[in-house]
């Protein structure tokens, strides 16, 4: 049985397919790969509008509209939904840009806090029919983010996580993300990510620590978590759409990479960026069964 958040989710969800992104795979034999580590967004599940919480104004304002009357406090003006979506992102603005003077380079926000604090004020405005005191705020957060952000399972990710796990090879997360991200598992997947594979001691998620990436500092955290297992850097596979978020940090603590180049939506090369100029992943790949392949040996194919 789902549980509230994830009913939401999958009464929300709708079949995506990846879009080309234009970049042609680059494999070579992985020697010794010892665990494997995961971003989420963008990598496990094709993600909408490409990354947790970002998206076009027009849709934000929707999705306020539509959100809040979900919980049961609908704005008085309809009109107003575009000023009550701005409003939460001033919220988040200001909430992380407190936490980088108390010396966080990249800090993550608490989704929840946030939402209530944008409720508040939205109410001191005027701006809501009925009373917030009595809003399921967690509700009311994915309300929001599943209208903002639709998911799907990405191509092959289940299966490679399966294979994975049958290798014996230990599986994890690294991800920005929030309080409801692990509820994508059962509600799309079927199953909680620790049934797919995934070790709850190996899952560090942004929200849980207050840091986002690029920063290391999750990247960090998992390289003791695996040093403690006698599992070192240089044998973790790190998977991720994005070179400056996944691939830059992972390459800090002296993970082996691999660039998921799968869909168009989410892949990010950050072209211009000094922060990753001239990295290079290990491998890039554009479609999540050709791990299997480097896994198991293939030659280096031509870069197209």
């Amino acid at each position: 049985m789902l549980t509230p958040v994830a009913a939401v989710i999958r009464a929300h969800a709708e079949p995506l397919a990846p879009l080309p992104a234009g970049m042609a795979p680059r494999l070579r034999p992985l020697r010794d790969v010892r665990a494997v580590l995961f971003d989420i967004y963008g990598t496990l599940f094709i993600s909408g509008s490409g990354d947790l919480g970002t998206t076009a104004q027009d849709c934000r304002a929707e999705a306020m509209t539509r959100a809040l009357a979900s919980v049961g406090v609908p704005l008085r003006d309809a009109a107003e939904g575009r000023a009550a979506a701005d409003c939460l992102l001033a919220r988040i603005a200001g909430d992380r840009a407190a936490r980088q003077q108390a010396g966080i380079d990249y800090p993550e926000v608490d989704l929840v806090d946030v939402w209530r604090t944008t409720l508040g004020e939205l109410a001191t405005r005027g701006s809501l029919a009925g009373d917030p005191a009595q809003v399921d705020v967690p509700r009311l957060a994915v309300e929001y983010e599943v209208r903002v952000n639709p998911l799907w399972p990405m191509p092959g990710a289940q299966g490679t996580l399966a294979d994975l796990r049958a290798r014996g090879v230990p599986l994890g997360l690294v991800s920005n993300a929030q309080f409801f991200t692990l509820e994508l598992f059962p509600a799309l997947w079927g199953a909680p990510c620790g049934a797919c594979g995934v070790d709850p001691a190996l899952v560090f998620l942004s929200y849980q620590h207050g840091w986002a990436k690029p920063s290391a500092y999750l990247f960090r955290r998992a390289a003791e978590v695996l040093g403690r297992r006698g599992i070192p850097t240089r044998n973790v596979l790190y998977i991720g759409n994005d070179l400056l978020n996944d691939i830059w940090p992972a390459t800090q603590v002296g993970f082996a990479t691999a660039l998921f180049a799968g869909d168009a939506r989410s892949l990010r090369t950050r072209a211009g960026d000094p922060r990753v100029a001239g990295l290079v992943p290990d491998i890039v790949m554009t479609d999540l069964h050709q791990l299997r392949t480097c896994l198991d040996g293939v030659e280096t194919q031509p870069n197209g």
